[in-house]
């Protein structure tokens, strides 16, 4: 757990300023008011390139970015992010965690990466953690079984809800998929 008053003297060294871009407008409004809470200065942007185009008016300080976004990948608002302002920190959420896209992440100067759905209190702490600091293992974790139901979901969503479509992609029976989206969620 990242002591309080270390991460509250990071906040008060760094300016308070939080970009967070994400297309999932209900999402991002939420995360908006919570982090406003914890006093952050908060703009949103829901694409790639009005967090480009928000990043080039005026580099946060902290940001929040989503991985897939409508017209491209977040990551590219982090590396224009790095280039305007190298001490900004910059957390990357994603609905499809794995280790290559972690990996390529921190590279192009992320600060941290959380899997969706993360929820405020994951994202201050990662965006204020030190840098030398080790984030405490999460202490209710979403199963395996949830994760895989997530991402069929998501999947499910973004073949606009066609059946068939998301079976076929996910490379599964359609019958087989049908069965897992008439059930409720697991733990």
């Amino acid at each position: 757990m990242i002591d309080v008053e270390i991460a509250d003297e990071i906040v008060t060294d760094m300016e308070n300023s939080l970009l967070i871009v994400d297309d999932d407008r209900p999402f991002s409004t939420r995360l908006a008011r919570a982090m406003e809470g914890r006093g952050y200065r908060v703009r949103v942007a829901e694409s790639v390139a009005d967090g480009i185009a928000a990043v080039d008016t005026d580099a946060p300080a902290f940001a929040v970015i989503d991985m897939r976004l409508g017209d491209g990948n977040g990551l590219d608002v982090i590396t224009r992010l790095k280039e305007r302002r190298p001490d900004a920190r910059g957390v990357v959420l994603t609905g499809y965690g794995n280790i290559a896209t972690a990996v390529t992440a921190v590279k192009l100067g992320a600060f941290d990466y959380l899997a969706k759905p993360a929820d405020a209190d994951e994202i201050d702490a990662a965006l204020k953690a030190r840098p030398d600091a080790r984030p405490a293992p999460p202490d209710n974790p979403m199963s395996a079984d949830r994760v895989r139901w997530e991402h069929i979901q998501r999947v499910y969503e973004l073949c606009g809800r066609n059946v068939s479509e998301t079976a076929r992609r996910l490379n599964m029976h359609r019958r087989t998929l049908q069965r897992i989206l008439a059930k409720r969620a697991p733990r």
